[in-house]
């Protein structure tokens, strides 16, 4: 079984390069030669009526070493209204084996750099005497994901 993830969105031209680069994914090609994914989803059969308006615009994401699941970046109509239901935790830390503060260190480095790529911090997920630290963000269509 393989797993695939799809993430409801407006603008996959705002989210394929954020999650690329977050992620260290890259922009999955046409299957079979094709020179664009509507060329693809014609051959197929998809209706015209279905195919996205951005002809060349890239719409799913994978992992370059084939380990990690394809993301596809689903247009819908309706815009997000609520928290995610589903998120997308980015473990960055190393685990409770290293020491808390370089925990720290290390998920304030990603969500900074996170931060320059366009997504947003929403909180702090910490308390006294917790042995956890982690940072909620939201990408650049408010879709929420954690840094831990």
């Amino acid at each position: 079984m393989a797993l695939q993830i799809a993430i409801d969105c407006a603008e996959p031209r705002l989210l394929v390069p954020f999650w690329c680069e977050a992620l260290g994914y890259v922009v999955e090609p046409p299957p079979g030669g094709h020179r664009t994914w509507n060329e693809y989803w014609r051959e197929v059969g998809v209706p015209a009526d279905e195919l996205p308006t951005d002809h060349d615009a890239a719409d799913s994401i994978v992992d370059p070493k084939g380990v990690g699941p394809r993301i596809w970046f689903q247009v819908v109509p309706e815009a997000k209204a609520v928290k995610n239901r589903v998120h997308l935790d980015l473990k960055v830390s190393g685990g409770r084996a290293v020491p808390l503060p370089e925990r720290r260190e290390r998920i304030e480095a990603e969500a900074a750099r996170l931060e320059a790529l366009g997504a947003e911090r929403l909180r702090v997920l910490t308390a006294e005497g917790l042995d956890h630290y982690g940072v909620v963000m939201q990408d650049p269509e408010g879709n929420e994901f954690c840094v831990a």
